[in-house]
């Protein structure tokens, strides 16, 4: 009964998201669907539910266009890239000897997040938990 209500849940959270999320390229409702196809595999039909409202909710951090900005900033700045044996995915967390950057007002896009480069791959970080909000491909 409440893999029902889990996935009741999810399914009307999907369908309220605003018309600006389904325009994007990237962002809540691709999101959603990685984090539900995520989440299947992992936990069945509750599993689904559960991860496609994760998807959906840190799906968003950047645009198509501010993900772009962001690596070319990345890629000017030369950061090295640090090798670590966790997964680097959305919702891992990175270990606290990971160094951390701000993303400039200059590099054209505003963001509460701080990024770094991990296994040669750009991601996004929440400085405050140390979660992947967004890998930048």
């Amino acid at each position: 009964m409440s893999k029902h209500i889990i996935l009741a849940a999810a399914v009307l959270t999907i369908s309220v998201l605003p018309p600006s999320a389904y325009a994007q390229g990237s962002g809540a409702v691709p999101g959603a669907v990685g984090g539900a196809a995520a989440g299947a595999a992992v936990g069945g039909p509750a599993g689904a539910a559960v991860g496609g409202v994760t998807g959906a909710i840190v799906g968003g951090a950047l645009s198509a266009d501010e993900s772009t900005k962001v690596k070319q900033y990345v890629v000017r700045e030369k950061r090295p890239s640090v090798q670590v044996s966790e997964t680097v995915a959305v919702g891992e967390e990175l270990p606290s000897s990971v160094e951390m950057y701000s993303v400039p007002a200059d590099a054209g896009v505003r963001t509460e997040y701080r990024y770094t480069v991990v296994n040669d791959r750009t991601v996004l970080v929440d400085p405050k938990t140390r979660r992947i909000v967004q890998v930048i491909e």
